[in-house]
């Protein structure tokens, strides 16, 4: 076990930070058709996503859909942006909370007060933020080294009520699949399953799959 004070959390977390996949900042957008299936049912559409990455979904007429494939989208586009870490992280500092098998656990003082992470072989593999009034935390069990940085392939998000602490939505359970897209070496998202328990504590599963994806100009 490394003594406490030889861990430093901030060039811990810098570069598992500096470690995610992200897209080239001349990134243009793509389409391509989306399918949605749920229940035994499947919707099928296409897409296009602009550099703004703001989805545009046709040929589905069921809003509550389009919304959800939209969603979808946007999630997986906003975390492939690169954001310089001093831009996003300069006001904040990390600090040790335990060091054990599942990796450096620490939490957040400053701007993002509160918050906490967990970082393990360079990737961060546990996320806990306060969103929008909510925390999200969300475990990453397995991920997907591109050569470029990693994606987070298997992992599990639910949301928590900040003043009880206790979860306010279901564990929604990802599993994602990704391709390469051609000689740009960019990484899309082609397939996500959601499995969660409905009201009646069953398992649901949803899954989105993106295909014939080409990249606008």
């Amino acid at each position: 076990m490394e003594n406490l004070k030889e861990i430093n959390c901030k060039e811990i977390f810098r570069k598992a930070y500096e470690n995610r996949y992200t897209w080239k900042n001349e990134f243009n957008g793509y389409k391509g058709k989306c399918i949605f299936f749920v229940n035994n049912n499947n919707h099928e559409g296409e897409f296009f996503l602009g550099k703004d990455f703001k989805p545009n979904i046709q040929k589905i007429e069921d809003q509550k859909i389009v919304r959800s494939i939209a969603s979808q989208l946007f999630e997986v586009c906003i975390h492939r942006v690169k954001r310089e870490f001093n831009s996003v992280h300069l006001e904040n500092n990390f600090n040790l909370l335990k060091n054990s098998d599942k990796g450096i656990e620490m939490s957040v003082s400053g701007k993002n007060q509160g918050d906490k992470y967990r970082v393990k072989n360079d990737c961060i593999n546990m996320v806990y933020r306060k969103i929008h009034g909510t925390i999200i935390e969300i475990f990453v069990e397995e991920f997907l080294h591109t050569g470029k940085g990693v994606l987070s392939k298997k992992y599990s998000s639910q949301s928590i009520d900040p003043n009880t602490l206790e979860a306010v939505s279901q564990k929604l359970e990802y599993e994602d699949e990704f391709t390469n897209i051609g000689a740009a070496d960019c990484w899309i998202l082609n397939s996500r399953t959601i499995k969660y328990l409905n009201q009646n504590q069953e398992e649901e599963i949803q899954k989105f799959v993106f295909e014939d994806l080409s990249f606008l100009k």
